[in-house]
């Protein structure tokens, strides 16, 4: 049985979050011992510690050598959109553009969608716009993180902040060498993240589909010319 790994920027927050249930449901249970009220407060209490836990779970999945040409998924969610759009910040041209929705549910943990180098790295201050909403990709606070593969271009990732969540996380800068699958960052309460590929890529996820980082590929990308 693997061994439940606890992501380090929820440490902290989950000691809070149980002192404060502890706490409460202290206070309750002097106040109104053995009362079905103290029971459901000690059920709900439990349900969202455990909610919590998985939020801040670091899952321990890693790929083994460098899988050029393969997009990872770079967090655990739900697929939202699938489309063509001109991208005009950073290409200029047509791209395919992918984007997770991340809920409450999902481990927040961020990794490496492509072996390569980080090119451009920002961080974008913005508004906080539900996360599935089309305009949360350039509006809401976020990250742009362009990384070039050795053989199969650029492409750009995005960490988005959601309604809820006031907190973007990354770990890496401009000029590093990166390895798929190697931590990325993290991203607090509901949020999402795009992938920007080349428009001739392979796309091997479907809408709606629930995504796994580290184990579920995006896309298989085209060959550089050259």
């Amino acid at each position: 049985m693997k061994q439940l790994r606890i992501h380090k920027e929820g440490k902290s927050a989950l000691i809070k979050i149980g002192v404060v249930l502890i706490l409460l449901n202290a206070v309750f249970l002097i106040l109104l011992p053995g009362t079905i009220f103290t029971f459901f407060l000690a059920l709900l209490s439990f349900l969202l510690y455990a909610m919590a836990i998985n939020f801040y779970r670091h899952p321990d999945r890693a790929y083994k050598g460098d899988l050029h040409g393969l997009v990872n998924a770079p967090t655990d969610g739900k697929i939202v959109t699938i489309e063509k759009v001109f991208e005009k910040e950073f290409f200029h041209d047509e791209r395919i553009q992918i984007s997770i929705f991340m809920s409450f549910f999902n481990a927040h943990s961020n990794w490496i969608p492509v072996t390569g180098k980080i090119t451009h790295f920002s961080h974008i201050e913005g508004n906080f716009h539900a996360a599935y909403l089309p305009k949360a990709s350039h509006e809401n606070e976020h990250t742009n993180i362009l990384i070039e593969t050795p053989d199969h271009g650029t492409i750009l990732t995005k960490q988005i902040a959601g309604a809820m969540a006031r907190r973007v996380i990354t770990y890496v800068k401009e000029g590093d060498e990166v390895h798929i699958g190697a931590p990325l960052g993290f991203i607090k309460l509901g949020s999402r993240m795009d992938i920007f590929l080349p428009p001739d890529s392979e796309i091997l996820v479907d809408l709606g589909e629930e995504v796994h980082a580290n184990v579920t590929f995006l896309a298989r990308l085209p060959q550089k010319e050259g």
